[in-house]
Order: C-alpha cells, then sequence, then structure tokens
C-alpha cells in the first residue's frame, strides 16, 4: 500500500512540511496484529506479543515489493509468509537484505520514507531486545531440571522468539 500523494504546483508528492502517513507500515502491523489476536497465544501486553507482531509486520511489510498489499490480497499471501518465516529459512539475512534494497532506494530518490523508518526501529528493537524464553535449541529428551517445571530458559534476541509465534499464528489463522 502506498502513501497518499497530492499533487501541487511543484508536482506530486506532499508538499513541504506535509506529514507522511506510513500507511504500508501501519497496515502491516495491523494485519500481524490481527493474526496473533486471532492465534490467541499470548496477551497482548506482553514482549513476547509484541516481539511476534514485529517479526509478523517486518516479513509482511517487506515482501509487498510491488505496494500492492491490499485487503484482498492477504489471504494469497498467508502461504509466502509462511514460507519466509518458516524455522530452517534465513529470515534474519533476508529482513537485512530487504531492509538494505529499500534504504538504498530511499537514498537514490533523497525522499524520507516513514514506512521504512518505523520497519527499522522495529528490526532494531527485535535485535538489541533479549527475551527470557524456553530454550528452543534445547537437546530433545534433555528434560527439564528438577524443580524447574518449564525448563531450561536463556536469553534469546526477541526476534527469535517471535519468528515461531508469528509462523504459528499464521498456521492458526
Amino acid at each position: 500500500m502506498q502513501h497518499e500523494a497530492r499533487g501541487n504546483a511543484e508536482g506530486p508528492g506532499p508538499r513541504s512540511g506535509e506529514l507522511t502517513v506510513p500507511m504500508a507500515w501501519l497496515y502491516a502491523e495491523y494485519i500481524a496484529d490481527e493474526l496473533l489476536r486471532t492465534g490467541d497465544l499470548m496477551p497482548p501486553t506482553s514482549f513476547e506479543y509484541r516481539a511476534g507482531r514485529d517479526a509478523l509486520a517486518l516479513t509482511i511489510f517487506l515482501s509487498d515489493s510491488r505496494g500492492e498489499l491490499s485487503g484482498i490480497r492477504v489471504v494469497t499471501q498467508l502461504e509466502t509468509w509462511l514460507s519466509l518465516t518458516a524455522y530452517d529459512q534465513p529470515w534474519q539475512d533476508w529482513v537485512r537484505g530487504r531492509m538494505a534494497l529499500l534504504s538504498e532506494d530511499a537514498e537514490a530518490t533523497g525522499e524520507s520514507v516513514p514506512d521504512l523508518e518505523l520497519a527499522e526501529l522495529a528490526w532494531r528493537w527485535l535485535q538489541e531486545t533479549e527475551l527470557l524464553a524456553p530454550d528452543l535449541d534445547a537437546v530433545p529428551g534433555g528434560g527439564p531440571v528438577p524443580g524447574d517445571e518449564e525448563g531450561p530458559k536463556v536469553w534469546t534476541p526477541a526476534w527469535r522468539l517471535g519468528l515461531p509465534l508469528g509462523h504459528l499464528a499464521i498456521h492458526l489463522f
């Protein structure tokens, strides 16, 4: 979904000093939020939920290469998002590559892209924030430590927790 641009005497685009609404990012975030709420996997006020929402929003936003994300196409994109968020995929490398391409495009045009700025903030939060979570790489059959009912926990980057949460939410949708 592209920004709404209004024509003026200087040509198309926002007028000087006019606010450009980051509709593509906000829409991606809305879709991610709806997928997670439908799955009812985590309380919406938790950091884990935020990690899942941001990981899904990034996936949705960055996979929309033609700026055509619309309500009707959401259902057709679910398989794409599932494949991008699958466990065996290098999601973080894909995000870095897509962000770099979008940044290069923005630099080439010399325009501020508020959607990209919000996506960069989400990506930075997902990389820099660590959450205490079940050890997703624990040896199967190792069993929990006596007295620890939830099993081993480790500090992990938010994206490593949010990505499988988002993937599961898509499945449950």
